[in-house]
């Protein structure tokens, strides 16, 4: 049986309306779908290399997790491997101010913790 990835317009972990942020916040904080995401905004790979890639995660959560990016329009398998869909591809974007969100949080957290 696939894995049911988060879906807009069904309850999710702390929603109970379904609303796509929620659906979108559920699969996305899900062990390993970041990792996963940014890996193959890097390249498109096979399943053993991502794993590689993954720091050897279990080959069980990761099927889960392409299972669920695949089903959540995310992801695509070609013959060289999966590959980012071109929805995938605006999340990685969209993604992309939080990055530089976290690494000024990063700079201001290292700053205020070596000055306290």
């Amino acid at each position: 049986m696939a894995a049911r990835a988060p879906r807009p317009g069904v309850p999710v972990r702390g929603s109970e309306s379904g609303r796509p942020v929620m659906a979108a916040l559920d699969l996305l904080g899900r062990r390993w779908t970041m990792r996963i995401l940014w890996e193959l905004s890097q390249a498109p790979t096979g399943f053993r290399e991502l794993q590689r890639r993954c720091e050897r995660m279990s080959s069980s959560v990761l099927s889960t997790r392409l299972d669920e990016l695949t089903g959540a329009r995310l992801l695509t398998l070609h013959s060289d491997g999966y590959h980012l869909t071109p929805l995938g591809q605006d999340l990685v974007e969209a993604l992309s101010p939080l990055d530089a969100w976290s690494r000024r949080w990063a700079k201001e957290t290292d700053t205020a913790t070596t000055e306290g």
